[in-house]
């Protein structure tokens, strides 16, 4: 923002506040007018400087504080703007003028913040000449010594502005060779002394009261820290010279048990690092380290071990990206001197020293040590290891979970560097693995993972053989180790499985075979279970193998072969591995990174991984032939990976063995389809297996062949390709051949060679589409759809006549009973509407059965609704209702784009068809009506509700269809969206009661969600019904299917309505799937955050509050007697709290009763007449009904319920609530009441 646009903002003052300042400067600018000098910043900067000596020193001595803080204030904004020579030459004077203002004990806080602004704007263009002047002169130095007392200040703003003020000085230091500011130093000394003083103040308090609360409100010590921070953060960093003592306060300062002090520590040291991580200062890392290094704490001091642990990982992170060569010469030593404190009894100092060789692992071995290791640097890496090795031993046993965290880190920082360097780790674990007492069996199972992933499973297993087809004597299998390979084989020697796993697959399968056909025995299934497991591996060391070229021959090909064929239960891990093999190098070549990354992760580069492509592609042609065989004889639920693997090498296959495979294939398809129906149906004669096991029809395999092929063929296959689809799409006969050839078209689209195919066959397509119409199946019909989508999607702007050609099936589909045929038509639809929205012509000559001499329009969204709605005149309902639907769905998404006239005859036409007698017409009326009332502007719509409401009243009362509903929905909306007096406004006079029954629901809601929200504002319940449910999948249906039940209330955004509390729901929506947190408090003392047992007074769900049994007064009635249960006057009689109420069903009495009541009750299943179950459902007076139904219950029916009593001779009527209250054997009678015998109790309305 500009000078000039600041001005203006303070002439036209909107506080109280400003409007002082707008006075000073007004009465400024007057003066330069008389004195005919321009407003330009130098004159403002003169005229504001002899204002301040006015206001600072006036005549009788005091200050004067209004004047002042306006003149100041005015003089930062100005400041900024003047040139650099004029504030040096003026910044005695200047100092001079701030001093009384900055010195006073009483000045307030906006005189000190624009004077530290206006000292901010002199320092920063200070040169090296003032800055050497001493503080005891009127200098730079001394204005610094003023804000860094300002900075420790008890007034947040103040002290945060000089913080920044400093921080910005520091930023700007005057031409010269040293990198630090020249009043860095003095800036540090100031704020170490500061700090020293303030912990010293903070530890003789503490030693005074001895009361440990007292370090928690301690601010002066916080202050400090902030004012150290700040200076940390200057582009020079700390100084040097200042290091040491800055690292011991720090120290002290961690060892604090409050947490805020700690933190702040750390953050100084984070701060300092990370100023250290560019070259400008790294000078400096390596004194700030040896001072770290040198406060090293004892191996016993749990407070601030954890902390300097903390410290120095950090420290040396950061020197690994600076100097990583020396950082990693370091390490040895480094890594030993943590490492010894592994051995400590306390956990916290464990858990912190393993994080911290982690951290070494991680950060500061360089990648060059991994791809080029030197005679050194295996050195280096040998005490690295041998440390590791240590670890291990007897007296790191009880940190033998951390100690296993950090072999599994130096496995994954060494990678294939660790063998045998780490050989020794391997076995020892393993030994502790295989040992049945040892209880860190899934941690031990990490490392060796990371060990298999690092050093190859040869490696692993030379030193910890399975031991399974060549048992050795007094050595246990390792069995357990073969899911552990599993999962973590990757990037290894191919030639390994083939020499270790392929023979003890063979061994084991030989067992299976020599048992026979007897039972199997549970050693016969090991072995099974064995031969699964060992083929399971195939996939891992298919995952970038070493030696592709040598291991994977035409002799393993040719194994692998003959395996797909005869072990169908190993066909998902050959495939698999098959597909690995590809898909990895594919990978590889696909990646952007360097040769060296590339190389660090995978120990092979681009070349190698197209080297191995290239060594397969030989091989594909092959291979596919046996996969395509092997598809064919496997039944379809057990497809799906051999048509990934079959994906995978058409991909690398080359285009002369693509070409003679879809030969072949299409021969064979075609000679399929010319099969006459006899030969068919004596085929599906001979299968006579059940349905599940049977085979499909040869033409389906082989379709299934053609559409995996499709996207790689090469555009000259694509003429044969069409002319197969011609043929099987008008074979309505076969339905599921049929969707499989529709599927082909929008296969092609995901290719670039089958996308310009579809756009140069377009008019193929269309004329191919539009002659299969009649022959479509019921079961094709969503792929059809989705290949017309296809077809749409290419289709050039001349032949948009395919549109209007295709677009009555695309309306009726709209209407499908498949949801998934339906959200297809829905989709296509609005594809379509796009493509018209697009331009183009339209030849009406070419739709069918249109005129030749058809004029040719322009396409455009409204020209296509025109289109949508010639559907209105159809002869069948289900048109009518289907061109309703289908402008629903377009009025929705395109409302804002149609014109207003067309949207007004939309309503206008709809308006009409609700007085149809046809339902299947009015229901898809509603549903646009709906859309109209909830999404379209009220200046359309409001003109309409004079028609609209007597037309939605006349079906008001017609529950098929839940047609009363939907009307009662849609007048909930007209209210929220115009209001109760607009709707009531066209209401006929036996229509208002509907209107009446609305706004009293929407009312009462209203009133039970305040009340709901005052008495429990964070009971879960109200939260879950505050929360809006996503139940549809997209607006539209969620406008058309939703209901006031789906999301808030239905009243709850009426433009005339009450506000409500809006608290509650933000806290409800607040909350994303997470439960809320509740503090358990006594009756008696209030929960106190400070202690530190307050964590087990913290619960994530909501406490249950008893109440207490206490004594209270007993009810009585008027003759003294007692009186159990009654609710009557509880609130106002002192009546008995009971805990639980018997009727509760949540409560042990309530389940009870409820359980007596579902066996014996009046609505429990009995058994009549020939064991035949009876049920009751007679209605209860009393008992709920749905809304929808209960203002169209019979008079007659209500009347009867209200109006029976028992009759004599306790005859049943009426509820059982009635006949208590009328049978006069459950009444006592009252004083003075003779006895009653026998006689009649008069029914109401009825005969005596």
């Amino acid at each position: 923002m500009s000078l000039e646009e600041r001005l203006e903002k303070i002439r036209s003052p909107k506080l109280q506040n400003q409007r002082e300042t707008a006075i000073v400067l007004a009465a400024v600018e007057d003066t330069l007018k008389d004195e005919k000098h321009n407003q330009s910043p130098t004159a403002y900067f003169v005229a504001l400087l002899a204002l301040l000596g006015q206001a600072t020193a006036p005549p009788n001595g005091s200050i004067n504080k209004d004047l002042a803080t306006s003149v100041v204030y005015l003089l930062d904004l100005v400041t900024s703007h003047v040139p650099p020579p004029l504030l040096r030459s003026k910044f005695p004077q200047i100092l001079t003028s701030l001093a009384p203002a900055l010195t006073n004990q009483h000045a307030e806080a906006p005189l000190l913040r624009s004077s530290i602004g206006c000292l901010e704007s002199l320092l920063v263009v200070q040169d090296a000449a003032a800055w050497a002047q001493p503080q005891t002169q009127i200098s730079p130095r001394r204005a610094v010594a003023g804000l860094l007392a300002l900075a420790s200040d008890d007034r947040p703003k103040v002290r945060k502005r000089a913080q920044e003020a400093i921080t910005v000085i520091l930023k700007h230091p005057p031409p010269s060779p040293s990198l630090d500011h020249p009043v860095a130093d003095m800036c540090a000394e100031t704020a170490l002394k500061t700090a020293g003083e303030a912990l010293a103040l903070s530890k003789e308090k503490k030693r005074k009261r001895k009361d440990q609360m007292q370090e928690q409100h301690d601010p002066g010590l916080l202050h400090t820290l902030h004012l150290v921070k700040t200076i940390a953060t200057a582009p020079g960093g700390w100084p040097s010279k200042k290091i040491e003592p800055l690292c011991e306060f720090l120290m002290q300062v961690s060892r604090s048990n409050n947490e805020y002090l700690t933190m702040g520590a750390f953050e100084v040291f984070e701060v300092m690092f990370a100023g250290m991580a560019d070259h400008f200062s790294s000078s400096k890392l390596p004194r700030l380290l040896e001072a770290i290094s040198e406060l090293q704490p004892s191996e016993n001091d749990s407070q601030l071990l954890p902390a300097w642990l903390a410290v120095i990982s950090r420290g040396y992170d950061v020197s690994g990206q600076i100097s990583p060569e020396d950082t990693f010469f370091k390490l040895p030593a480094l890594f030993s001197t943590v490492a010894q404190y592994m051995s400590s009894a306390s956990h916290n100092i464990r858990v912190s020293a393993s994080e911290c060789l982690i951290s070494f692992l991680v950060n500061c071995i360089p990648d060059s040590v991994i791809t080029e290791a030197s005679v050194l640097d295996e050195k280096v890496l040998e005490k690295l290891t041998q440390t590791a090795v240590n670890l291990l031993t007897v007296r790191y046993q009880g940190a033998w979970m951390e100690v296993f965290n950090v072999e599994a880190a130096l496995f994954e920082a060494l990678k294939w560097r660790a063998y045998p360097l780490a050989r020794d780790v391997i076995k020892t674990i393993g030994e502790l693995r295989a040992s049945g007492s040892f209880n860190g069996k899934k941690e031990a199972d990490a490392v060796l993972g990371k060990a298999i992933l690092a050093v190859g499973p040869e490696a692993v297993l030379e030193i910890l053989p399975l031991n399974l087809a060549k048992a050795q004597k007094g050595q246990a299998g390792r069995a357990w180790l073969l899911p552990l390979l599993r999962d973590n084989v990757v990037n290894t020697d191919l030639m390994h499985f083939e020499s270790e796993f392929v023979p003890l697959s063979e061994a084991m399968y030989q067992r299976v075979i020599d048992h026979g056909d007897a039972d199997k025995t549970v050693e016969v299934k090991i072995f099974e279970t064995i031969v699964h497991q060992t083929w399971a591996l195939f996939p891992g060391y298919c995952n970038l193998p070493l030696d592709l070229a040598v291991a994977f021959d035409q002799k393993f090909a040719e194994l692998l072969s003959n395996l797909l064929y005869s072990q169908p239960d190993l066909r998902s891990h050959i495939c698999r591995g098959l597909q690995r093999l590809v898909e990895s190098n594919q990978e590889i070549q696909g990646v952007e990174a360097t040769d060296l990354e590339i190389r660090l992760r995978s120990r092979m580069t681009k070349n190698d991984a197209q080297a191995n492509l290239d060594h397969l592609t030989q091989l594909a042609g092959n291979l596919l032939a046996v996969l395509f065989n092997v598809y064919s004889q496997t039944l379809p639920q057990h497809r799906g990976y051999i048509l990934q693997c079959i994906n995978a090498y058409l991909s690398i296959a080359p285009e002369k063995e693509l070409l003679e495979t879809f030969s072949r294939v299409t021969d064979m398809l075609e000679a399929s389809l010319n099969e006459t129906p006899e030969q068919q149906a004596n085929e599906k004669q001979s299968n006579k297996e059940p349905q599940a096991s049977q085979m499909p029809p040869t033409s389906h395999t082989l379709m299934d062949l053609v559409i995996t092929l499709s996207i790689y063929l090469p555009l000259p296959s694509f003429p044969r390709l069409l002319t197969l689809t011609s043929r099987t799409l008008p074979m309505n006969q076969d339905p599921q051949l049929q969707k499989k050839a529709y599927k082909l078209i929008p296969r092609l689209e995901s290719s670039a060679n089958g996308s310009l195919a579809l756009k140069n066959r377009s008019q193929d397509l269309q004329t191919l589409l539009l002659s299969s119409a009649p022959t479509a199946s019921a079961p094709a019909r969503r792929d059809r759809l989705e290949a017309i989508a296809t077809t749409v999607n290419h289709l050039p702007q001349s032949d948009l006549h395919f549109i209007p050609s295709i677009l009555s099936e695309v309306v009726i589909a709209t209407k499908e009973v498949n949801e998934k045929a339906r959200s297809a038509a829905f989709e296509l639809l609005i594809l379509m509407s796009r493509k018209m929205s697009e331009g183009g012509t339209i030849e009406q000559s070419k739709i069918p059965h249109m005129d030749v001499n058809a004029p040719t329009v322009p396409a455009s969204l409204e020209e296509f609704c025109t289109m949508v709605s010639a559907g209105l005149v159809g002869s069948t309902p289900h048109m009518v209702s289907a061109s309703i639907t289908a402008l629903t769905r377009i009025l929705y998404e395109f409302h804002s784009d149609l014109q207003k006239s067309v949207v007004e005859d939309f309503i206008s036409t709809i308006d009409l068809f609700l007085t149809s007698n046809n339902r299947e017409i009015v229901r898809s009326c509603l549903g646009f009506t709906k859309v109209a009332v909830t999404a379209l502007d009220k200046e359309i719509v409001q003109p309409r509700l004079q028609s609209l409401v007597p037309a939605l009243l006349g079906w008001s009362k017609e529950h098929k269809s839940r047609f009363r509903a939907k009307v009662k929905h849609i007048f909930e909306r007209m209210v929220r969206r115009f209001g109760v007096t607009e709707v009531e406004r066209w209401c006929p006079e036996e229509g208002k009661a509907l209107i009446s029954n609305i706004r009293k629901t929407k009312e009462r809601n209203k009133r039970k969600k305040s009340e709901a929200a005052a008495a429990a504002a964070d009971d879960d319940d109200v939260e879950d019904q505050e929360k809006r449910r996503g139940r549809f999948e997209s607006e539209y249906d969620e406008a058309i299917y939703g209901s006031e039940d789906d999301g808030t209330d239905s009243a709850a955004s009426s433009d005339n309505e009450i506000p409500v509390d809006k608290s509650m729901s933000r806290r409800a929506n607040g909350k994303k799937g997470g439960k809320g947190t509740y503090i358990i408090e006594d009756s008696e003392e209030p929960l106190d955050l400070l202690d530190r047992n307050a964590l087990s007074r913290i619960s994530t769900s909501k406490p249950v509050q008893f109440k207490a049994r206490t004594k209270q007064k007993a009810q009585t009635d008027v003759d003294g007697k007692l009186i159990f249960g009654s609710t009557k006057g509880a609130e106002d009689d002192n009546a008995m709290i009971m805990d639980d109420e018997p009727g509760d069903e949540t409560t042990l009495e309530g389940g009870i009763n409820a359980y007596v009541e579902a066996i014996k009750g009046r609505d429990a299943v009995q058994r009549g007449r020939g064991g035949r179950l009876k049920f009751s459902n007679k209605r209860q007076k009393g008992e709920d009904r749905m809304d929808i139904d209960g203002e169209d219950e019979d008079d007659g029916r209500r009347k009867k319920d209200e109006a029976v009593v028992p009759r004599k001779g306790g005859q049943r009527g009426g509820s059982r609530e009635m006949r208590k209250k009328f049978d006069p054997k459950s009444q006592r009678r009252g004083l003075g009441v003779g006895k009653v015998r026998g006689g009649r109790v008069a029914k109401v309305g009825g005969r005596r």
